[in-house]
């Protein structure tokens, strides 16, 4: 990068204890992005956004939390988007309209991003590992299920360190800022 860019994303946050769970089962089937890429749901994948529009992006996420509804999202079981990619994630199965419309909203705005698949919410647990650990972590969590309010979304900015880190939140009902 530039430094006139930052690298950022953004997403539900899949809370304590739930969230820790998942990273754990990440670091156990071997994953190197374990400890570097929080548990959460993506709304907007990594995107280089350049500083000037830093202002109208915070605007704009701010606008789409402040009108948007708290809701109930439930994860259960395993899903893989192999062969196309090397990804094994635990799938969204309440709460998926939701985060397609958050998603669709996020990306109506200032920063364009096109996707390189179509949207598909849910919660990666391993990625581009070799096909013993994607296979472990899709046995390990296949049974696993559980529920949490979604009451807002995160900002989240790819460090120099490679790790991801909440920035900013965004709670839904909030006036904008």
């Amino acid at each position: 990068m530039n430094g006139e860019e930052r690298t950022i994303g953004v997403s539900v946050p899949v809370p304590a204890p739930h969230g820790e769970h998942l990273q754990a089962v990440r670091r156990d089937v071997g994953d190197p992005l374990a400890d570097a890429v929080p548990s959460h749901v993506t709304l907007m994948p990594p995107t280089p956004v350049d500083r000037t529009l830093w202002r109208r992006l915070t605007a704009h996420l701010g606008a789409i939390a402040a009108g948007a509804k708290p809701f109930r999202m439930t994860l259960r079981g395993t899903g893989t988007f192999r062969p196309v990619s090397p990804v094994v994630f635990v799938a969204v199965a309440e709460g998926i309209s939701s985060c397609e419309m958050l998603e669709r909203q996020v990306r109506s705005g200032p920063v364009h991003r096109e996707l390189d698949f179509p949207y598909h919410p849910h919660v990666t647990i391993a990625h581009g590992i070799d096909e013993d650990g994607l296979d472990e972590a899709f046995d390990t969590l296949s049974a696993y299920e559980c529920s949490f309010d979604v009451d807002g979304f995160d900002l989240y900015e790819h460090g120099s360190d490679q790790v991801w880190r909440s920035i900013r939140r965004f709670d839904f009902g909030a006036a904008s800022s």
